[in-house]
């Protein structure tokens, strides 16, 4: 089955960039702030994201690594950071690709549980073809897919890419 790209290392950090002034633009006025990126690749686009906010903010970013059970979601959601450093403060969860939703609605609901002062959700390649009712706040692409499609993204040291197979 041939692979259909989707975005290139040189589109996807354009997509990381701009994904980064829109979390400035909505938090212009924090000190601080928490990305919160989903375990692997969610985690790894949550450190580009931070790296390209502290190029272009004075916004202090604190990055949290979120573990999630993908195959079993309703196991306890673990993240580095105790629950106390994400109290009243802005937050923005991070996944490489929203596909149905489910990873993304019991990351979301972990931080329900705390009290936040805003929370945003930002995702590389948007599906637009949903189970759960959880939406991208800040996105790279949308695409409508089939069901039987699969959207792989992969961070590599000199080169990203994002393709459909």
């Amino acid at each position: 089955m041939a692979k259909t790209i989707i975005l290139n290392t040189k589109e996807i950090n354009h997509k990381i960039r701009r994904i980064a002034y829109q979390i400035y633009e909505n938090n212009v006025n924090e000190k601080e702030i928490i990305i919160a990126g989903i375990e692997k690749n969610g985690y790894v686009f949550a450190k580009k994201i931070k790296t390209n906010l502290e190029k272009i903010s004075d916004i202090k970013v604190n990055l949290c690594n979120v573990i999630v059970d993908k195959k079993n979601p309703l196991n306890k959601i673990e993240t580095d950071l105790s629950t106390d450093d994400y109290i009243n403060t802005s937050l923005i969860l991070v996944d490489d690709v929203l596909n149905s939703g489910a990873t993304l609605i019991y990351a979301i609901k972990h931080f329900l549980d705390v009290p936040l002062k805003r929370f945003k959700t930002a995702v590389l390649v948007n599906r637009n073809h949903k189970k759960y009712p959880v939406k991208a706040d800040f996105k790279g692409i949308s695409l409508s897919t089939s069901i039987q499609e699969h959207i792989t993204v992969e961070f590599n040291k000199s080169e990203s890419i994002a393709y459909l197979d």
